[in-house]
């Protein structure tokens, strides 16, 4: 386990599925992220089941409440390689009752510490749909910082929508 303040985070397990499909199934959770195709529960169980064991180059792990250990997120490093100490950050809470309470702040910051600490990263990246300003706030209140514009790289409704990058550098978290 990663402790965090409000936080700990952990390995992901096959008993996961359930949450995480739920979570994915939901559209309003999954409004700013690319969700691809939807899978059927039975995929995701087999899915986290034959899944790879964290390795450097993809850490993911399940953010747990740690009020009442009850598992309300995922957060994700990957891309990662020890030639370039650079990797990329995703994270998401699909439990709402757990938004905007500093669940996904918590997450981030614990995660990043962790990558920084742990796997010695020298900048963890990430992009954001630019008008999905919950998250750019969680990112900013991190340290992270806009670094540039992907111009509509991202469709959702119809519609196209920049996305940001946005990097944060070991000693910049905060």
């Amino acid at each position: 386990m990663v402790p965090g303040e409000l936080v700990q985070l952990r390995p992901m397990e096959p008993s996961d599925a359930e949450a995480l499909w739920r979570w994915n199934s939901d559209p309003e959770v999954m409004r700013w992220m690319e969700d691809g195709y939807r899978q059927t529960l039975a995929t995701v169980v087999k899915g986290l089941a034959e899944r790879e064991r964290n390795r450097y180059q993809d850490v993911l792990y399940g953010v747990e409440a740690k009020a009442d250990g009850r598992l309300v997120g995922l957060v994700r490093l990957h891309g990662a390689e020890p030639e370039t100490g650079i990797a990329e950050i995703d994270v998401y809470l699909g439990e709402k009752d757990h938004w905007g309470r500093g669940y996904a702040t918590d997450a981030m910051r614990t995660m990043c510490r962790y990558g920084f600490e742990q796997m010695r990263l020298h900048r963890i990246q990430l992009t954001v749909v630019a008008e999905n300003h919950p998250a750019r706030h969680i990112y900013q209140k991190v340290g992270f910082v806009e670094e540039g514009r992907l111009r509509q790289s991202f469709r959702r409704d119809g519609r196209w929508h920049d996305q940001l990058l946005m990097g944060l550098l070991e000693g910049e978290l905060r």
